[in-house]
């Protein structure tokens, strides 16, 4: 039962039992506070301690529910590695049993699974979160984009993540009389729980993160993982600030906030961030981060910075005796967020600086509106297939970086007088003897877009040589964690530039076939493309390719032609048969089931490019869980 309404000296001051908003929406009361001899006001007892320190916060909860919290992460991280650990274990011994095999020789392989693992790929793992779009995006109009959906594996583990974090929130002592003292309950654990959220955001937003490689996780994903970590984060500190203003007004009146903000730096440093967090919640949803992405990515880090250094202080100016226990925390944000930035930067003076120079980069404007993009480093960089960089062009907006696929890289040798190079990737096994790797040549194509993408574009196709030379940094490389050695058929999709990171995987799975160090015997690649003249694209990088011995045997290319600007029917590019140009659309569903027809061993299906060709892919590889073959799938995005 609600007790009796106070007589409180103070203006301002509700009734102790009135919910949040009535308390806001309360006339002041004009009395004349209550003053003692030396006429100094006196604070009501019951509202005054709860809207500063740790008076009414439960700490030992808070405590509690940050290490159930970071065990909980620390599980999943676990559970993820063994699976890894296990996936890698048994893609090893598949390789080193069917390397030396034919295809066909390949069956045991072919259909050799767990009974209930078709099921589970096709309901979870490769599930979209609904019926069947997942990346390709949603489009109010031509210039509002709503963002992609989270795969159904994706949404279960932010589910548990989110709702588990609205729980510890709300285990509260809903039984206290005093609803001060409850407010402060509140602040205390929305405050705790947002730092603890700050620890992980920070982690998952760096593309040096560790644990991208450990457990096999994209950076997409992890991407998705902060963005919604971030939005968490943000509502907590929103409930914090509210639960401390609450109690505020009370006791002082819209006065005494507007004071303690301007005026108590332990006041003012929280409200500083939590505008500066509550802006960047503003900016980064999804019309907004991709009408102005550029500018919103430095914007993004700015206000970041500023969040995290007003919770420093607000840590450390806490009338508790050394501060609130937060502060290690925020420490380890710090050192996160630095040494994330410092690999960078080393990253970036390894690759772009040696005693031969530094580097640099041709760029050749290329029908379809796009750029060839050769750089030239000045040291040896060791690059798997799949593996992607991030850019940097002198001139062209440098303070910017944008990640690209890597097409095509070869290393240049020179005699050596150390012992013997072993290369680590069968695409580098053909140097002469006696020599040693001195410097890599990359290669990138880059469609021009919007922004950056549009000006380097632009300024290739001005440049009175035909081509633009120019400074630049190369970053990474990155990524590059999915082999596809163990495979015995491999299917390559590829939409436009998407092109780029299925090419080194060919060159890669021949060589590896020829060498015996991949179990590869059958590659199918399938490239979607406007026009003809889009081949012009990777035609120096294609010719290598073709020439490679037993080509034919191993590789068929198959390029649709969706929106050519002259009719065209089918062409065989090939003496061999095994090169064809088709028009229109494939259709991924037959394309499939006739792979999986002529399946030699165990198959991946890979795709990279629009987000309709890759959910299409995606539908059809669940479409053939099973039906008694091994079929696994790897999507390569990058959803911003």
């Amino acid at each position: 039962m609600p007790g009796p309404r106070m007589d409180h000296p103070r203006r301002g001051i509700a009734d102790p039992d009135l919910t949040f908003p009535e308390v806001l929406l309360q006339p002041r009361d004009t009395t004349p506070p209550v003053t003692n001899t030396q006429g100094v006001p006196i604070s009501n007892p019951t509202i005054a301690p709860y809207n500063t320190g740790l008076n009414g916060i439960n700490q030992p909860n808070n405590m509690l529910f940050t290490d159930i919290l970071w065990w909980t992460l620390g599980g999943l991280g676990v559970i993820i590695l063994l699976i890894r650990i296990g996936q890698l274990a048994w893609a090893k011994l598949r390789l080193v049993s069917a390397m030396n095999l034919k295809g066909r020789q390949q069956y045991f392989w072919k259909v050799k699974q767990w009974s209930w693992m078709p099921s589970l790929k096709r309901s979870l793992v490769y599930a979209p979160l609904w019926r069947k779009r997942h990346n390709r995006e949603i489009q109010l109009s031509s210039v509002v984009n709503m963002g992609t959906l989270p795969s159904r594996l994706q949404a279960l583990v932010l589910l548990l993540y989110l709702g588990s974090n609205l729980a510890y929130m709300f285990v509260l002592d809903w039984q206290q009389a005093n609803k001060y003292a409850l407010c402060a309950e509140i602040r205390g654990r929305s405050g705790t729980l947002s730092v603890v959220n700050m620890v992980p955001l920070i982690i998952f937003a760096g593309r040096n993160n560790p644990l991208i490689g450990l457990l096999n996780i994209s950076f997409d994903t992890y991407n998705l993982l902060h963005r919604w970590m971030g939005r968490m984060s943000v509502f907590e500190v929103l409930i914090h600030f509210i639960a401390w203003a609450v109690v505020q007004v009370a006791d002082d009146g819209w006065e005494g906030v507007k004071h303690r903000i301007l005026y108590d730096r332990f006041i003012s440093s929280g409200t500083v961030g939590v505008v500066a967090m509550f802006v960047i919640l503003v900016l980064s949803l999804s019309p907004v981060r991709h009408a102005f992405y550029e500018s919103f990515l430095n914007t993004h880090i700015i206000l970041a910075l500023v969040a995290f250094i007003c919770t420093w202080i607000h840590c450390v100016s806490a009338t508790v005796h050394g501060g609130l226990p937060q502060i290690p925390w925020v420490l380890a944000i710090f050192v996160l967020w630095g040494a994330e930035r410092f690999a960078r930067v080393i990253r970036l003076a390894y690759a772009n600086r040696s005693s031969r120079g530094y580097t640099t980069v041709t760029v050749e404007p290329m029908p379809g509106e796009a750029c060839r993009v050769t750089m030239h480093l000045p040291r040896y960089i060791a690059i798997k297939p799949g593996q992607h960089a991030y850019l940097r062009f002198a001139g062209l907006k440098p303070w910017e970086n944008h990640p690209f696929s890597i097409a095509w890289f070869e290393h240049k040798y020179e005699p050596s007088s150390l012992p013997l190079y072993s290369p680590s990737s069968s695409a580098e096994k053909s140097h002469p003897p006696g020599t040693k790797p001195t410097s890599t040549t990359v290669s990138f194509l880059i469609g021009a877009h919007t922004g950056f993408t549009r000006q380097l574009y632009n300024s290739a196709r001005s440049s009175p040589l035909g081509a633009l030379t120019l400074r630049a940094a190369f970053e990474g490389p990155y990524a590059g964690h999915h082999s596809f050695d163990s495979y015995g058929h491999v299917v390559l999709f590829a939409g436009a530039t998407g092109i780029t990171h299925q090419l080194s995987y060919i060159r890669h799975l021949i060589n590896g076939c020829n060498n015996r160090t991949a179990a590869t015997r059958r590659i199918t690649l399938v490239w979607i493309v406007r026009d003809h003249e889009v081949l012009e694209w990777i035609h120096p990088y294609m010719e290598q390719i073709l020439r490679m011995p037993n080509r034919q045997e191993i590789l068929r290319i198959k390029i649709f032609v969706t929106r050519p600007k002259r009719a065209m029917a089918m062409n065989v590019l090939s003496t061999s048969g095994t090169v064809q140009k088709l028009p229109g659309r494939p259709n991924v569903i037959t394309l499939l089931a006739k792979e999986q027809d002529e399946q030699m061993g165990a198959m991946v299906v890979s795709v990279c490019g629009p987000g309709g060709l890759g959910d299409d892919v995606r539908g059809a590889v669940r479409g053939l869980q099973g039906l008694g073959t091994v079929v696994d799938f790897v999507e390569e995005s990058f959803t911003w």
